[in-house]
Protein backbone atom coordinates (compact mmCIF):
# COMPACT_ATOMS: atom_id res chain seq x y z
CA UNK A 1 0.00 0.00 0.00
CA UNK A 2 0.94 3.58 -0.54
CA UNK A 3 2.77 4.85 2.69
CA UNK A 4 0.04 7.88 2.66
CA UNK A 5 -3.22 5.61 2.45
CA UNK A 6 -5.99 5.86 5.39
CA UNK A 7 -9.09 3.96 5.28
CA UNK A 8 -11.92 5.44 4.01
CA UNK A 9 -13.56 6.08 7.12
CA UNK A 10 -10.99 8.63 7.96
CA UNK A 11 -12.19 11.15 5.44
CA UNK A 12 -13.57 12.60 8.09
CA UNK A 13 -10.57 13.52 10.04
CA UNK A 14 -9.86 15.86 7.73
CA UNK A 15 -12.91 17.78 7.83
CA UNK A 16 -12.91 20.27 10.85
CA UNK A 17 -14.93 19.71 14.17
CA UNK A 18 -14.66 20.73 18.03
CA UNK A 19 -15.28 16.73 19.02
CA UNK A 20 -13.53 13.81 16.96
CA UNK A 21 -14.65 10.69 18.26
CA UNK A 22 -13.87 7.21 17.14
CA UNK A 23 -14.83 4.07 18.67
CA UNK A 24 -14.73 0.48 18.28
CA UNK A 25 -13.57 -2.52 18.95
CA UNK A 26 -9.89 -4.48 18.94
CA UNK A 27 -8.24 -4.38 15.27
CA UNK A 28 -9.86 -1.30 13.35
CA UNK A 29 -6.68 0.35 13.44
CA UNK A 30 -8.29 3.74 14.96
CA UNK A 31 -5.27 4.39 16.73
CA UNK A 32 -2.75 3.88 13.40
CA UNK A 33 -4.44 6.00 11.60
CA UNK A 34 -5.14 9.01 13.91
CA UNK A 35 -1.39 8.43 14.52
CA UNK A 36 -0.83 8.95 10.80
CA UNK A 37 -2.99 11.79 9.66
CA UNK A 38 -1.79 13.62 12.75
CA UNK A 39 1.97 13.31 11.21
CA UNK A 40 0.41 13.96 7.89
CA UNK A 41 -0.87 17.52 9.09
CA UNK A 42 1.78 18.39 11.42
CA UNK A 43 4.29 18.24 8.64
CA UNK A 44 2.16 20.40 5.83
CA UNK A 45 1.21 23.27 8.88
CA UNK A 46 2.28 24.00 12.09
CA UNK A 47 -0.29 21.67 14.31
CA UNK A 48 0.77 21.69 18.24
CA UNK A 49 -0.86 18.71 19.99
CA UNK A 50 -1.04 17.01 23.37
CA UNK A 51 -1.22 13.53 23.15
CA UNK A 52 -3.51 12.53 26.86
CA UNK A 53 -4.65 9.50 28.52
CA UNK A 54 -5.69 8.89 32.08
CA UNK A 55 -2.91 7.93 33.60
CA UNK A 56 0.48 8.13 32.11
CA UNK A 57 3.37 7.30 34.71
CA UNK A 58 6.43 7.07 32.23
CA UNK A 59 6.63 8.14 28.44
CA UNK A 60 6.49 4.21 27.36
CA UNK A 61 2.61 4.28 28.68
CA UNK A 62 2.05 7.13 25.80
CA UNK A 63 1.67 7.17 22.13
CA UNK A 64 5.17 7.91 21.39
CA UNK A 65 6.39 5.28 20.03
CA UNK A 66 3.24 4.60 17.59
CA UNK A 67 4.02 8.42 16.46
CA UNK A 68 7.63 7.54 15.96
CA UNK A 69 6.58 4.10 14.33
CA UNK A 70 4.65 5.92 11.93
CA UNK A 71 7.08 8.74 11.23
CA UNK A 72 8.51 5.73 9.93
CA UNK A 73 6.12 3.67 8.08
CA UNK A 74 5.76 7.73 6.32
CA UNK A 75 9.22 8.49 5.70
CA UNK A 76 8.94 11.45 7.61
CA UNK A 77 12.16 11.01 9.74
CA UNK A 78 13.71 14.09 8.15
CA UNK A 79 10.88 16.60 8.70
CA UNK A 80 10.44 14.97 12.67
CA UNK A 81 13.26 15.36 15.28
CA UNK A 82 12.23 12.82 18.20
CA UNK A 83 13.20 13.17 21.75
CA UNK A 84 12.43 10.94 24.90
CA UNK A 85 10.33 13.89 25.80
CA UNK A 86 8.68 15.34 22.72
CA UNK A 87 8.38 15.16 19.14
CA UNK A 88 9.02 18.22 16.86
CA UNK A 89 9.14 19.52 13.23
CA UNK A 90 10.87 22.98 12.12
CA UNK A 91 7.56 24.36 11.09
CA UNK A 92 6.34 25.08 14.52
CA UNK A 93 4.43 21.61 15.08
CA UNK A 94 5.11 19.61 18.36
CA UNK A 95 3.66 16.72 19.99
CA UNK A 96 3.88 16.61 23.72
CA UNK A 97 2.74 13.59 26.23
CA UNK A 98 0.82 14.01 29.59
CA UNK A 99 -1.36 11.88 31.76
CA UNK A 100 -4.86 13.61 32.91
CA UNK A 101 -5.42 11.92 36.16
CA UNK A 102 -1.97 13.99 37.62
CA UNK A 103 -3.02 17.26 36.44
CA UNK A 104 -5.53 20.17 38.59
CA UNK A 105 -6.79 22.92 36.99
CA UNK A 106 -3.98 25.10 37.06
CA UNK A 107 -1.17 22.24 36.26
CA UNK A 108 -2.60 22.23 33.16
CA UNK A 109 -2.93 25.82 32.24
CA UNK A 110 0.73 24.91 30.48
CA UNK A 111 -1.53 23.22 27.41
CA UNK A 112 -4.08 26.25 26.82
CA UNK A 113 -1.65 26.63 23.51
CA UNK A 114 -2.19 23.54 22.21
CA UNK A 115 -4.09 23.27 18.20
CA UNK A 116 -5.20 20.02 19.22
CA UNK A 117 -5.58 17.35 22.11
CA UNK A 118 -5.51 13.67 21.22
CA UNK A 119 -6.69 11.38 23.90
CA UNK A 120 -6.33 7.87 23.89
CA UNK A 121 -7.84 4.95 25.45
CA UNK A 122 -10.66 7.37 26.57
CA UNK A 123 -12.45 4.62 27.21
CA UNK A 124 -10.80 5.23 31.10
CA UNK A 125 -11.19 8.93 31.29
CA UNK A 126 -12.60 10.20 34.15
CA UNK A 127 -15.52 13.15 34.60
CA UNK A 128 -12.89 15.21 36.88
CA UNK A 129 -10.47 14.91 33.86
CA UNK A 130 -12.53 15.48 31.30
CA UNK A 131 -13.81 18.76 33.66
CA UNK A 132 -10.13 19.69 33.99
CA UNK A 133 -9.04 18.95 29.60
CA UNK A 134 -12.18 19.85 27.89
CA UNK A 135 -11.98 24.46 28.97
CA UNK A 136 -8.22 23.92 28.69
CA UNK A 137 -8.31 23.29 24.84
CA UNK A 138 -9.80 26.85 23.95
CA UNK A 139 -7.70 28.05 20.39
CA UNK A 140 -9.65 28.76 18.43
CA UNK A 141 -10.61 26.54 15.99
CA UNK A 142 -8.84 23.89 18.46
CA UNK A 143 -9.86 20.39 18.10
CA UNK A 144 -10.42 17.23 20.86
CA UNK A 145 -9.56 13.75 18.93
CA UNK A 146 -10.65 10.81 21.13
CA UNK A 147 -10.10 7.51 20.33
CA UNK A 148 -11.64 4.29 22.55
CA UNK A 149 -12.32 1.24 23.39
CA UNK A 150 -15.87 0.98 24.99
CA UNK A 151 -15.84 -0.66 28.46
CA UNK A 152 -19.41 -0.04 30.32
CA UNK A 153 -22.13 1.43 28.86
CA UNK A 154 -22.15 3.54 31.73
CA UNK A 155 -18.63 5.05 31.75
CA UNK A 156 -17.93 8.68 31.59
CA UNK A 157 -16.57 9.17 28.29
CA UNK A 158 -18.98 6.75 26.66
CA UNK A 159 -21.92 8.69 27.73
CA UNK A 160 -20.49 12.03 27.17
CA UNK A 161 -18.69 11.18 23.30
CA UNK A 162 -21.12 8.89 21.79
CA UNK A 163 -24.10 8.82 23.51
CA UNK A 164 -25.04 12.51 24.24
CA UNK A 165 -21.98 14.04 21.77
CA UNK A 166 -21.49 17.80 22.18
CA UNK A 167 -22.01 20.19 19.58
CA UNK A 168 -19.87 20.21 16.54
CA UNK A 169 -19.23 16.26 17.33
CA UNK A 170 -17.64 13.99 14.25
CA UNK A 171 -18.47 10.44 16.35
CA UNK A 172 -17.12 7.02 13.90
CA UNK A 173 -17.77 3.71 14.95
CA UNK A 174 -14.92 1.50 13.63
CA UNK A 175 -14.23 -2.15 13.82
CA UNK A 176 -11.80 -4.81 12.22
CA UNK A 177 -14.31 -5.18 9.19
CA UNK A 178 -13.90 -0.97 8.65
CA UNK A 179 -9.76 -1.86 8.48
CA UNK A 180 -8.68 -2.83 4.73
CA UNK A 181 -5.48 -3.85 5.97
CA UNK A 182 -7.08 -6.25 8.82
CA UNK A 183 -4.58 -8.91 9.17
CA UNK A 184 -4.85 -12.58 8.83
CA UNK A 185 -3.16 -13.32 12.61
CA UNK A 186 -5.71 -11.26 14.14
CA UNK A 187 -9.01 -12.46 11.86
CA UNK A 188 -8.12 -15.79 13.58
CA UNK A 189 -7.49 -14.18 17.15
CA UNK A 190 -11.06 -12.46 16.23
CA UNK A 191 -12.43 -16.39 15.10
CA UNK A 192 -11.29 -17.97 18.71
CA UNK A 193 -12.87 -14.98 20.58
CA UNK A 194 -15.98 -15.92 18.90
CA UNK A 195 -15.32 -19.67 20.06
CA UNK A 196 -13.73 -19.41 23.05
CA UNK A 197 -15.42 -16.15 24.80
CA UNK A 198 -18.57 -15.67 23.28
CA UNK A 199 -20.02 -13.58 26.41
CA UNK A 200 -17.39 -10.75 25.56
CA UNK A 201 -17.04 -11.12 21.45
CA UNK A 202 -19.35 -7.97 20.89
CA UNK A 203 -16.88 -5.70 23.25
CA UNK A 204 -13.57 -6.89 22.45
CA UNK A 205 -14.25 -6.86 18.83
CA UNK A 206 -17.52 -5.18 17.27
CA UNK A 207 -16.93 -2.66 20.14
CA UNK A 208 -19.92 -2.72 21.66
CA UNK A 209 -20.46 -1.43 25.46
CA UNK A 210 -20.91 -4.08 28.06
CA UNK A 211 -23.29 -3.93 30.67
CA UNK A 212 -21.70 -5.20 33.64
CA UNK A 213 -17.38 -5.08 34.00
CA UNK A 214 -15.57 -8.32 32.99
CA UNK A 215 -14.59 -9.99 35.62
CA UNK A 216 -17.52 -8.63 37.98
CA UNK A 217 -17.76 -10.77 41.17
CA UNK A 218 -22.29 -10.40 40.60
CA UNK A 219 -21.79 -10.22 36.57
CA UNK A 220 -23.89 -12.64 36.11
CA UNK A 221 -26.36 -11.75 38.89
CA UNK A 222 -26.19 -8.31 37.58
CA UNK A 223 -26.97 -9.23 33.74
CA UNK A 224 -30.07 -11.67 34.90
CA UNK A 225 -31.73 -8.46 36.60
CA UNK A 226 -31.57 -6.66 33.35
CA UNK A 227 -32.72 -10.19 31.52
CA UNK A 228 -35.70 -10.51 33.60
CA UNK A 229 -36.68 -6.51 33.73
CA UNK A 230 -35.99 -6.08 37.34
CA UNK A 231 -33.84 -3.08 36.97
CA UNK A 232 -36.93 -0.49 36.02
CA UNK A 233 -38.57 2.30 38.17
CA UNK A 234 -39.92 0.96 41.24
CA UNK A 235 -42.01 3.02 43.12
CA UNK A 236 -42.79 3.13 47.17
CA UNK A 237 -45.31 1.22 48.23
CA UNK A 238 -46.71 3.72 51.32
CA UNK A 239 -48.48 0.38 52.83
CA UNK A 240 -44.72 -1.22 53.29
CA UNK A 241 -41.94 0.04 56.05
CA UNK A 242 -38.96 1.04 54.29
CA UNK A 243 -35.75 -0.60 55.97
CA UNK A 244 -32.27 1.05 55.71
CA UNK A 245 -28.94 -1.18 55.18
CA UNK A 246 -25.99 0.76 55.94
CA UNK A 247 -21.72 0.53 55.96
CA UNK A 248 -20.61 2.65 57.63
CA UNK A 249 -17.45 5.12 57.03
CA UNK A 250 -16.24 8.28 57.11
CA UNK A 251 -12.75 8.92 55.03
CA UNK A 252 -14.27 6.24 53.21
CA UNK A 253 -17.89 6.18 51.59
CA UNK A 254 -20.87 5.52 53.93
CA UNK A 255 -23.65 4.08 51.88
CA UNK A 256 -27.35 3.64 53.07
CA UNK A 257 -29.70 0.92 50.65
CA UNK A 258 -33.17 1.94 51.31
CA UNK A 259 -35.63 -1.60 50.99
CA UNK A 260 -39.10 -2.59 50.97
CA UNK A 261 -39.86 -6.08 51.75
CA UNK A 262 -43.19 -8.04 50.31
CA UNK A 263 -43.16 -11.54 51.01
CA UNK A 264 -40.17 -12.62 48.96
CA UNK A 265 -39.86 -9.95 47.19
CA UNK A 266 -37.38 -6.99 47.82
CA UNK A 267 -37.11 -3.40 46.25
CA UNK A 268 -34.41 -1.41 46.63
CA UNK A 269 -35.83 2.05 46.12
CA UNK A 270 -33.29 4.60 47.54
CA UNK A 271 -29.35 4.51 47.94
CA UNK A 272 -26.94 7.23 49.54
CA UNK A 273 -23.46 7.47 49.20
CA UNK A 274 -20.86 10.04 50.85
CA UNK A 275 -18.15 11.18 52.91
CA UNK A 276 -17.24 13.50 55.75
CA UNK A 277 -21.08 13.89 56.91
CA UNK A 278 -22.27 13.26 60.42
CA UNK A 279 -24.88 10.40 61.24
CA UNK A 280 -27.56 12.96 62.18
CA UNK A 281 -27.41 14.83 58.69
CA UNK A 282 -28.02 10.76 57.18
CA UNK A 283 -30.81 10.82 59.61
CA UNK A 284 -32.25 14.32 58.43
CA UNK A 285 -32.16 13.71 55.25
CA UNK A 286 -33.83 9.93 55.45
CA UNK A 287 -36.71 12.20 57.63
CA UNK A 288 -37.22 14.40 55.12
CA UNK A 289 -38.83 11.30 52.91
CA UNK A 290 -42.34 10.88 53.25
CA UNK A 291 -41.60 7.54 54.13
CA UNK A 292 -42.95 5.03 57.23
CA UNK A 293 -39.47 3.70 58.62
CA UNK A 294 -38.75 0.06 59.64
CA UNK A 295 -35.35 -0.79 61.02
CA UNK A 296 -31.42 0.57 60.58
CA UNK A 297 -29.49 -2.49 59.71
CA UNK A 298 -26.26 -1.64 60.85
CA UNK A 299 -22.62 -4.17 60.38
CA UNK A 300 -21.19 -5.37 63.59
CA UNK A 301 -18.71 -2.78 64.14
CA UNK A 302 -21.43 -0.06 64.56
CA UNK A 303 -21.98 -1.50 67.92
CA UNK A 304 -17.90 -0.12 69.03
CA UNK A 305 -17.95 2.69 70.65
CA UNK A 306 -15.98 5.46 69.62
CA UNK A 307 -12.81 6.36 71.72
CA UNK A 308 -12.76 9.81 70.90
CA UNK A 309 -17.06 9.99 71.61
CA UNK A 310 -16.86 7.38 73.85
CA UNK A 311 -20.28 6.10 72.36
CA UNK A 312 -20.89 3.80 68.95
CA UNK A 313 -22.94 4.45 66.44
CA UNK A 314 -25.86 2.23 67.44
CA UNK A 315 -26.06 4.42 70.75
CA UNK A 316 -26.09 7.78 68.00
CA UNK A 317 -29.20 6.35 65.82
CA UNK A 318 -31.07 4.88 69.01
CA UNK A 319 -30.69 8.49 70.40
CA UNK A 320 -32.29 10.01 67.25
CA UNK A 321 -35.06 7.18 67.91
CA UNK A 322 -34.07 5.12 65.06
CA UNK A 323 -34.91 1.71 65.54
CA UNK A 324 -31.34 -0.48 64.71
CA UNK A 325 -30.08 -3.80 65.06
CA UNK A 326 -26.73 -4.67 64.27
CA UNK A 327 -25.95 -7.43 61.98
CA UNK A 328 -23.76 -10.58 63.26
CA UNK A 329 -20.23 -10.53 62.20
CA UNK A 330 -19.44 -12.85 58.97
CA UNK A 331 -16.71 -13.22 56.59
CA UNK A 332 -16.68 -11.37 52.96
CA UNK A 333 -16.62 -14.44 51.28
CA UNK A 334 -19.82 -15.67 53.08
CA UNK A 335 -21.51 -12.23 52.35
CA UNK A 336 -20.73 -12.66 48.51
CA UNK A 337 -22.61 -16.17 48.93
CA UNK A 338 -25.32 -14.48 50.34
CA UNK A 339 -25.81 -11.94 48.47
CA UNK A 340 -25.89 -14.56 45.11
CA UNK A 341 -29.07 -15.77 46.60
CA UNK A 342 -30.33 -11.79 47.99
CA UNK A 343 -30.24 -11.10 43.85
CA UNK A 344 -33.02 -13.06 42.36
CA UNK A 345 -35.46 -11.57 44.96
CA UNK A 346 -34.44 -8.41 43.87
CA UNK A 347 -35.49 -5.17 42.05
CA UNK A 348 -33.92 -2.17 41.63
CA UNK A 349 -35.00 1.21 40.75
CA UNK A 350 -32.54 1.79 37.74
CA UNK A 351 -32.87 5.98 38.58
CA UNK A 352 -33.13 6.36 42.44
CA UNK A 353 -30.39 3.49 42.60
CA UNK A 354 -28.15 4.22 39.80
CA UNK A 355 -25.30 4.67 41.81
CA UNK A 356 -25.83 0.88 43.71
CA UNK A 357 -26.20 -0.23 40.32
CA UNK A 358 -22.63 0.81 39.22
CA UNK A 359 -21.26 -0.71 42.38
CA UNK A 360 -22.61 -3.96 41.29
CA UNK A 361 -21.39 -3.80 37.85
CA UNK A 362 -17.73 -3.17 38.89
CA UNK A 363 -17.40 -4.99 42.70
CA UNK A 364 -14.23 -7.26 41.74
CA UNK A 365 -11.35 -9.22 42.64
CA UNK A 366 -7.34 -8.37 42.68
CA UNK A 367 -6.06 -10.40 40.44
CA UNK A 368 -2.00 -11.38 41.38
CA UNK A 369 0.30 -10.24 38.27
CA UNK A 370 1.92 -13.45 38.67
CA UNK A 371 0.02 -15.71 38.56
CA UNK A 372 -3.42 -14.37 37.57
CA UNK A 373 -5.35 -15.65 40.16
CA UNK A 374 -8.52 -13.75 41.85
CA UNK A 375 -7.82 -13.28 45.02
CA UNK A 376 -9.97 -11.12 47.41
CA UNK A 377 -12.12 -7.84 46.44
CA UNK A 378 -10.75 -5.58 45.85
CA UNK A 379 -11.40 -2.07 47.98
CA UNK A 380 -12.05 0.68 46.19
CA UNK A 381 -14.70 3.48 45.45
CA UNK A 382 -17.19 0.50 44.54
CA UNK A 383 -16.88 -1.61 47.52
CA UNK A 384 -18.85 0.34 49.49
CA UNK A 385 -22.06 0.05 47.82
CA UNK A 386 -21.45 -3.45 47.06
CA UNK A 387 -20.56 -4.22 50.94
CA UNK A 388 -23.88 -2.48 51.73
CA UNK A 389 -25.44 -5.32 49.50
CA UNK A 390 -23.85 -7.92 51.46
CA UNK A 391 -25.59 -6.88 54.31
CA UNK A 392 -28.68 -6.49 52.86
CA UNK A 393 -28.56 -9.92 51.97
CA UNK A 394 -27.77 -10.53 55.69
CA UNK A 395 -30.80 -8.61 57.46
CA UNK A 396 -33.17 -9.40 54.59
CA UNK A 397 -35.21 -12.35 56.59
CA UNK A 398 -36.30 -9.36 58.92
CA UNK A 399 -36.86 -6.82 57.09
CA UNK A 400 -40.43 -5.64 57.06
CA UNK A 401 -41.59 -5.36 60.64
CA UNK A 402 -43.63 -2.98 61.36
CA UNK A 403 -41.81 -0.78 63.88
CA UNK A 404 -44.03 1.20 66.78
CA UNK A 405 -42.42 4.38 67.69
CA UNK A 406 -42.95 7.05 69.92
CA UNK A 407 -43.18 10.65 69.59
CA UNK A 408 -39.24 12.09 69.63
CA UNK A 409 -38.04 14.49 72.26
CA UNK A 410 -37.04 17.78 71.24
CA UNK A 411 -33.51 18.35 70.91
CA UNK A 412 -31.81 14.62 70.47
CA UNK A 413 -30.32 14.97 67.50
CA UNK A 414 -26.54 14.49 68.08
CA UNK A 415 -23.47 15.68 65.62
CA UNK A 416 -21.18 12.37 66.42
CA UNK A 417 -19.13 11.66 63.26
CA UNK A 418 -19.82 8.51 60.88
CA UNK A 419 -19.67 9.29 56.88
CA UNK A 420 -22.19 9.60 53.86
CA UNK A 421 -24.05 11.68 51.11
CA UNK A 422 -27.67 11.49 49.37
CA UNK A 423 -27.33 9.83 45.66
CA UNK A 424 -30.69 9.71 44.57
CA UNK A 425 -33.33 8.46 47.31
Amino acid sequence: MSAHELPDWAEGLFEHHRYKTMHGGRGSAKSWTVARWLLIDGAQRPVRTGCFREVQSSIKESVHQLLCDQIAKLNLGGRYAITQTEITNPNGSKFVFSGLAQHTVESIKSFEGLDRAWVEEAQGVTKRSWDVLAPTIRKPDSEIVSTLNPHLETDETYQRLVVKPPTDSWVKQVNWRDNPWFPTVLNQERLDTLERDPDNYANIWEGEPMRVAAGAIYASEVESMYRDGRVRTVPHDPILVVDTVWDLGWNDSMTIGLFQRSASEVRGIGYIEDSHKTLDWYVRELEKLPYRWGKDFIPHDGAARDFKTGKSTEEILRGMDRTVEVLAMTSVEEGIRAARTFFPRAFIDESKCGRLLECLKRYRRIVDKKTGEPMAPLHDEFSHGADMWRYAAQAVERMGSRVKRVAKPANTVSQMPVSGGWMGA
